[in-house]
């Protein structure tokens, strides 16, 4: 309950940030470190920002989105330093290793639409970032995917706010979730279906 507590309270913060003269700045700094630690999405920033000032959508999603590739590579940084620290001698107390080896493939065989995934929808971003130093995924596979997700999601919710304004608002903030699955389900299928043909 007090996490629920908190959690309503960085949220109700964040809400209020996005009404301030700085809230570029805020835009920046928020999408930076969602990426890596903060557990609040940028969206609830972008979408009073876009309300407010329909014309500044594609900054105000540009600012989002290289904010948020800047902080997934923090991200990642702490998974490769972290990694060693803290994560590989628990692993090795355990016996674990071999079988973090084998997830280590596995990741790199998928990596890049693992971060693609998480990129575009609410699962936290700043898992696959870290996770993705921690194996170590290549870096350019990661940048380009995270640039990719990140650049659909932000750039979709302010062409929807702009076009469609306050009614969409609402809409978007009830069905997030559901439009992102949707989004991915559909993006993987027509990749399939070209892959078929």
């Amino acid at each position: 309950m007090a996490l629920k507590n908190l959690t309503k309270i960085v949220y109700d913060k964040t809400l209020e940030l996005a009404s301030r003269p700085n809230a570029l700045t805020w835009l920046f700094a928020i999408s930076f470190v969602e990426s890596s630690f903060f557990p609040i999405p940028p969206d609830i920033m972008i979408i009073p920002m876009v309300l407010a000032c329909p014309l500044k959508a594609y900054k105000i999603a540009s600012i989002a989105t290289i904010a948020s590739v800047l902080g997934g590579w923090f991200g990642y940084g702490i998974g490769v330093f972290g990694f060693e620290v803290i994560a590989k001698p628990l692993l090795e107390f355990y016996g674990y290793m071999d079988n973090f080896h084998k997830f280590e493939n596995y990741y790199h065989q998928y990596g890049a639409w693992i971060v693609f995934g998480a990129g575009i929808t609410p699962f936290p971003y700043k898992i696959i970032t870290i996770a993705s130093g921690v194996v170590r995924l290549d870096l350019i596979i990661f940048t380009i995917a995270s640039v990719i997700a990140r650049g659909i999601r932000f750039y979709l919710i302010a062409w929807l706010l702009k076009r469609y304004g306050a009614p969409m608002k609402d809409f978007i903030e009830k069905n997030l979730n559901l439009l992102s699955i949707i989004f991915l389900l559909l993006l993987i299928g027509g990749f399939a279906l070209i892959k078929l043909l």
